[in-house]
């Protein structure tokens, strides 16, 4: 049974370093639950009583969180191997803080957080590793949560797009690269208006800072972006 996810297990970060032998050995050790969901089926909803840590095995799904006014703030995009709810999970809430949305037909594989750091009764090593991952998940996660602040602190509009492309750009270290989000989903991570996001990067394309096709971006000077990130 979990077998065929060995792949997108091994590059979940929870798995760092963790053989693909002792991966299984831990799956059948906690038992663990996979669920398929369909295309906008909802995972689960903010406010919703939290026992449970999901990691993606296919497809995409969508963290989002509405503000009081009722617009919705993308929080993330995730994709085979990557993780939610662990913030949450340790923090004393004991419930989602978001709402998690099937963006795809998907299948996520979920862990009860207290097996994750809990006693293991057979004391293995592999255990051992998954707890200091997950230390390691948390921290990594505080980070780029400070960089979603940073997004919504910056006041302009072409500041916030200038800083989030060369973010990307860092990424990849190639001018040219691939936006993980759509139209919509990036004005929702930056908390702006799509048709203010589309407006923006044209006219950021006609001064010859950049170029792009779909989700497709090609940075043409890069020092004139980085100024209006600063």
């Amino acid at each position: 049974m979990y077998e065929k996810w060995l792949k997108p297990l091994s590059s979940c970060a929870l798995f760092d370093k963790i053989e693909p032998s002792e991966i299984l050995g831990i799956l059948h050790c906690m038992n663990i639950k996979i669920h398929d969901y369909k295309k906008n089926e909802c995972l689960t909803l903010a406010g919703e009583t939290l026992s449970k840590i999901g990691v993606v095995l296919s497809g995409n799904v969508s963290s989002t969180k509405e503000t009081v006014s009722g617009n919705r703030v993308l929080i993330s995009i995730l994709g085979p191997g990557e993780m939610f709810g662990e913030m949450a999970a340790y923090s004393g809430t004991k419930s989602w803080p978001v709402t998690v949305i099937a963006q795809s037909s998907c299948t996520v594989m979920f862990f009860p957080q207290d097996k994750i750091v809990g006693c293991c009764e057979k004391v293995c090593i592999s255990h051992k590793k998954l707890i200091m991952n997950m230390l390691k998940v948390l921290s990594n996660r505080a980070l780029m949560l400070n960089k979603k602040v940073e997004y919504l602190s910056i006041k302009s509009l072409r500041g916030k797009v200038s800083t989030y492309l060369l973010d990307e750009y860092k990424k990849t270290g190639n001018h040219t690269f691939q936006l993980n989000l759509n139209r919509n989903d990036l004005a929702d991570f930056i908390n702006v208006s799509r048709p203010s996001l589309s407006r923006e990067l044209c006219k950021m394309r006609d001064e010859g800072m950049i170029d792009f096709h779909s989700t497709a971006i090609k940075i043409k000077d890069y020092e004139v972006l980085k100024k209006f990130s600063e």
